[in-house]
């Protein structure tokens, strides 16, 4: 069995890293419309979105290099290149870092992400002082490291109970029905999808990342799929969640995050009534002790 050597591992992680550039670049492209930039319209366009010398008109680079760079060929941009190309493509600051990192340069506010290694009895009085409110601590790959008896209520799942490799939100929302059944946003998977391509960004080439999307890709071939079909990044976000309760029914909670570091890095995950039936949602929670 041959094997492969860390300079050919290092290549074909940069190769894969290019690919995935020019498909971000064709994504962001296809997604403007050239009347709200303010282009001019000339002739009928066969695609959607902005044609690629429009964006390197935009960029004030060369449409050769241009193409070179969505062709996924070896170009070399620099900051200030990418940084033009970015803002020619409308790029979010989550959109604009993960332009970076896929092209191989260093993000503009580069941190170190210190890495969860552990909960401490703390952190775990903490959880348990939230209730009723259901409360959870997650890593950036998702991940659910602890928890309050109000989380596993409004979700249906027992996390002791399950192995520690599977106690992923969005492996639960893939393998398990209770925990998908509670979710009644639009769009889930479409969004875990877009989530998880962000959070992966910097973590190309590392076995527990490339793992865990393995993992995702055998559990779900319409999460594969949405994988390879549609390129879109979403950083997590506090925002109104719906969801579905055997015994209570229809119910809205806000979701509400704190970050342990200044960007990404393991979060607190608190949810809060915004009505009378979030109240009386968590109320049924706390009876149930």
């Amino acid at each position: 069995m041959s094997l492969i050597t860390q300079p050919e591992r290092v290549a074909t992680r940069y190769d894969d890293n290019r690919k995935q550039l020019g498909a971000f670049l064709r994504s962001r492209r296809e997604s403007l419309d050239p009347q709200r930039l303010g282009l001019p319209r000339s002739g009928r366009r066969r695609t959607p979105g902005l044609r690629r010398e429009e964006v390197a008109m935009l960029a004030d680079v060369g449409v050769t290099w241009y193409t070179w760079l969505e062709q996924g060929r070896e170009v070399n941009p620099s900051v200030v290149v990418m940084q033009a190309v970015a803002q020619a493509l409308q790029c979010s600051a989550l959109e604009t870092r993960h332009l970076f990192v896929l092209a191989g340069l260093a993000p503009l506010e580069s941190l170190q992400v210190p890495k969860c290694e552990g909960i401490s009895p703390g952190t775990r009085r903490m959880l348990d002082s939230l209730m009723p409110q259901p409360a959870s601590i997650q890593t950036p790959g998702f991940d659910i490291v602890a928890w309050n008896d109000s989380f596993c209520r409004m979700m249906g799942v027992d996390y002791a109970t399950i192995p520690e490799e599977d106690r992923n939100c969005i492996y639960l929302y893939l393998t398990n029905e209770n925990w998908r059944s509670r979710l009644a946003n639009p769009d889930v998977l479409p969004m875990f999808v877009s989530y998880f391509r962000a959070a992966m960004a910097e973590h190309r080439g590392e076995a527990e990342w490339e793992n865990k999307l393995a993992r995702f890709f055998a559990a779900s071939a319409e999460f594969e799929a949405l994988w390879h079909q549609r390129y879109e990044v979403r950083g997590v976000e506090n925002q109104i969640k719906r969801f579905n309760h055997p015994e209570l029914g229809a119910f809205s909670l806000q979701q509400m995050y704190w970050y342990s570091a200044p960007r990404n890095g393991s979060r607190l995950l608190v949810y809060l009534p915004v009505d009378e039936e979030g109240e009386r949602a968590l109320a049924w929670f706390a009876q149930q002790g």
